[in-house]
């Protein structure tokens, strides 16, 4: 079975599509799957449209976080829920093509542990993009994580031990893309043209976006606290010359 994992803010609009073109892939590609969408305290009326599309499905099922805790936290809480054999993380707004399904089971079928969509096209957002670069050179440059797409994997699909091993770490403040990757299984990627957003605004704000690249560094890399040391140290070097 198959575990589709959607976190959403504010995707009222788009949902319902997102679902019927699941059902359309889905019924091309055979075998059973559920859908699991994670509502991080939507101020529109998008839990109630999942309410709705779990009432018509019975493989549609929804959760509701306390509290806006951001897409990272919504993709855990989901990926603590998924009963399938894999699990793909996909955005509710359709920038991610549901089409695409077909290539990430293909690749895991091969035997690969992780998929990573890798997105050729981006249109739109340009500062989006632009701090995607940014984000993926600083991991891949900087923290060492040289398995991680250089242009960045937003949609993704993970075997079932990859799961369970996520499963065990609890952190709360972290990439869960970086996670994924350090956790070292085996990987494989594939491309897709990234489409514009069906509707609606994101929800991945500047603020965010600062948070999920200082997370990502502390969590997995003791530059800073090297940066730190050579500092102080250079400090008290100029003091001993002065004094």
């Amino acid at each position: 079975m198959l575990s589709i994992l959607t976190p959403a803010f504010n995707e009222a609009a788009n949902l319902p599509a997102l679902y019927a073109r699941l059902v359309e892939t889905m019924s091309g590609v055979g075998g059973d799957w559920e859908g699991v969408i994670v509502d991080d305290h939507s101020r529109d009326e998008t839990f109630a449209v999942i309410e709705g599309l779990a009432l018509r499905d019975a493989r549609v099922r929804g959760f509701r976080l306390a509290r806006n805790s951001g897409s990272h936290v919504a993709i855990t809480c989901g990926l603590h829920q998924v009963a399938g054999d894999a699990a793909v993380m996909m955005a509710a707004d359709l920038q991610d093509p549901p089409e695409t399904l077909t290539a990430l089971l293909e690749a895991w079928r091969r035997g690969a542990q992780v998929v990573w969509a890798v997105r050729r096209a981006q249109p739109g957002e340009r500062s989006h993009a632009g701090f995607a670069a940014i984000y993926y050179w600083i991991m891949r440059h900087i923290v060492g994580m040289n398995d991680m797409p250089a242009r960045g994997a937003d949609f993704f699909l993970i075997d079932r031990a990859v799961i369970e091993a996520f499963r065990r770490f609890p952190e709360r403040n972290v990439s869960v893309l970086a996670l994924i990757t350090w956790l070292g299984f085996r990987q494989e990627s594939v491309e897709y043209d990234k489409q514009p957003r069906a509707a609606g605004r994101s929800g991945w704000t500047l603020a965010r976006k600062i948070t999920l690249v200082i997370d990502s560094v502390t969590s997995f890399s003791d530059f800073p606290i090297r940066v730190c040391a050579y500092a102080g140290a250079s400090m008290m070097a100029v003091a001993l010359v002065i004094f």
